[in-house]
């Protein structure tokens, strides 16, 4: 018969100890939103037998919280969203070994919001039907419809975006894309109802029903200009306001641009 040698007994005696640590849990979890899709991001973890990263979320903060992806990396990008839905991420890191951290010490949120490029306005006293722009229904009108949001004018070479006085706009200076503001201010609105339009900048803008929105100028010109934006549609929600809302009365003169005409 089949002789076993003793010499194969007690092999396991050299065998390295079976890892059960888990590794740490990722750290500086951030997002970013886009039409349709989140973005997440984290430092990458230490541990020399990280095997890579799983993402969960949750339509509530409290959770639960399913795994929605395994990924290598310390980004991942999520494609099954809606915009102006809330969702909520946290992730872990495991090793080779099967070993899973707990969640991150950051639970994120995300309302993605859409989008649009190369609008094209005009002088409001030139081309008066076609210099306004609404975010709302992502339309072009006149610059004193009631649901306006702004309108661009020329003065004298000068070139200005102007909000009405129940809407507010600021310059946040030059971008390298519309994507690197990635949330509104809570102050330092334009006193005077006006921003001068300057290409290559990103200029946020809080709505007279509470939204937010944002539009990277690409072009400017004696009789037009075009830019990019990008709008929040929940209400208040910073990350770049549609309740229904009588419509404005006549404005007070003297306000902002109104000294210009």
């Amino acid at each position: 018969g089949l002789i076993i040698s003793g010499a194969f007994l007690g092999c396991d005696a050299n065998m390295e100890p079976l890892d059960l640590n888990p590794p740490s849990s990722p750290r500086g979890l951030g997002v970013s939103v886009g039409d349709n899709v989140v973005g997440l991001f984290w430092y990458e973890n230490p541990e020399s037998d990280l095997s890579g990263y799983r993402v969960y979320s949750s339509i509530n903060v409290n959770g639960p919280y399913e795994v929605l992806a395994q990924t290598s990396r310390a980004f991942y990008v999520d494609r099954r969203v809606r915009n102006g839905y809330t969702y909520y991420y946290a992730v872990s890191a495991y090793d080779i070994n099967g070993n899973e951290s707990s969640l991150s010490y950051e639970i994120v949120d995300a309302t993605p919001r859409p989008e649009g490029y190369d609008v094209s306005l005009r002088d409001y006293r030139v081309c008066p039907n076609n210099s306004g722009y609404d975010f709302s229904t992502y339309s072009i009108g006149s610059y004193d419809d009631n649901y306006t949001d702004i309108f661009f004018e020329n003065y004298r070479g000068v070139y200005y975006f102007n909000v009405w006085e129940d809407t507010d706009i600021q310059d946040m200076g030059y971008t390298s894309s519309l994507y690197d503001i990635v949330e509104s201010p809570t102050r330092g609105w334009s006193p005077t109802k006006d921003a001068q339009v300057i290409e290559g900048h990103t200029y946020v803008i809080w709505t007279w029903d509470n939204h937010y929105a944002k539009i990277r100028v690409k072009l400017v010109t004696s009789t037009k200009v075009i830019f990019d934006w990008a709008y929040q549609l929940q209400e208040g929600n910073t990350q770049l306001k549609r309740s229904i809302q009588e419509k404005r009365g006549e404005l007070k003169a003297g306000v902002g641009f109104s000294s210009r005409n």
